[in-house]
């Protein structure tokens, strides 16, 4: 009889678990633990003075996570692909060129001095203006082919590095050097004007996407499905795009390149959420970000005791998920 009654409140608790919004509310709390961790632990000295600079890269962190996850997912949907990234579009590639011809022309001291806001403006400005004509070009005219344009995508991100790295072959060692600095992530101790400009641009992009939810869902479904169902697929494809370009643009100039970053929190977000309808998708893809940008930094400063880069483990790690899910694409 007691085991009657066990089972099947066994069975209702194995069934909460497997609902999006318990296993949102999970991971809220694992972050929240995740953050009290990294702000309240091991401080050396005033707790006011760290809670300031960790609040930064905390900040930080959150926009990345944000804009990196809940475009990425929008990107899959998008392409229909969950191997690609906004990054194929030559996003990090575009970044590293920007800065390899300035210090190339103009010398790393120049690249130094130079203001910082002016710099993540030109940045941002120039990167979303790419992209926002080459899917005009690609997929606003007659032909309005997806896959075509993400092949002129990686053409062109491949043309870039490789400029780049002409570039960077003719520097001298200490420009180099500079320049190597720029070309990897960082998200400790980011500038705090940069950082609102970049959060407002984010949270923007994120209020534009709330109203299109449901048709996100929607296309889903695929292009003739979508557009049956009466969405203006032209028309919301370009819109999602472009705020997905303001939300990579944005990220990249403030922190630089994360190539693998978002492959790795969209998967693991279809795979907890349990569903893919975008109202549970896009905020675990957020809080995974997070879940993965702040247990790195963790394990980075207690365990390692700051012995590598919180980028360079997460290049490794997307790289080896990236082999992972195309070796399991091709098995099936």
């Amino acid at each position: 009889m007691r085991t009657e009654t066990l089972a099947p409140r066994r069975t209702a608790s194995a069934s909460a678990l497997t609902r999006p919004a318990v296993r949102l509310c999970i991971l809220a709390v694992v972050v929240l633990i995740l953050l009290a961790v990294y702000l309240l632990t091991d401080v050396p000295g005033s707790l006011g003075f760290a809670l300031r600079i960790r609040g930064l890269s905390v900040l930080a962190m959150l926009v990345v996570a944000v804009a990196v996850g809940v475009s990425t997912v929008v990107f899959h949907t998008i392409t229909q692909n969950r191997i690609l990234t906004p990054s194929i579009m030559g996003f990090d590639a575009f970044y590293v060129l920007i800065a390899t011809t300035i210090v190339f022309f103009f010398g790393s001291a120049s690249f130094l001095r130079a203001n910082e806001l002016l710099l993540w403006t030109v940045q941002v400005v120039v990167m979303v203006a790419f992209s926002v004509f080459l899917f005009t070009w690609m997929f606003g005219g007659r032909r309005r082919s997806l896959h075509l344009m993400l092949l002129v995508g990686i053409v062109l991100g491949t043309f870039f590095r490789s400029l780049s790295e002409w570039m960077q072959r003719m520097l001298d060692p200490l420009d180099f050097q500079v320049l190597s600095d720029a070309m990897f992530a960082s998200l400790t101790r980011p500038d705090p004007m940069l950082l609102l400009f970049t959060g407002l641009l984010v949270a923007g992009s994120c209020a534009a996407m709330i109203p299109l939810v449901r048709r996100l869902d929607v296309l889903t479904l695929g292009e003739p499905a979508a557009i049956g169902l009466g969405i203006d697929h032209r028309r919301l494809v370009m819109l999602l795009f472009t705020l997905v370009s303001v939300m990579i643009a944005a990220s990249t100039a403030l922190v630089g390149p994360i190539l693998f970053f978002g492959l790795i929190v969209a998967n693991l977000a279809y795979s907890w959420a349990g569903t893919f309808r975008h109202a549970w998708t896009l905020p675990t893809a957020a809080l995974l970000g997070m879940l993965c940008l702040l247990g790195g930094q963790v394990v980075l400063e207690r365990v390692f005791g700051f012995g590598g880069s919180l980028s360079m483990i997460i290049e490794f790690a997307g790289g080896l998920f990236f082999l992972f899910l195309v070796l399991r694409k091709g098995a099936r």
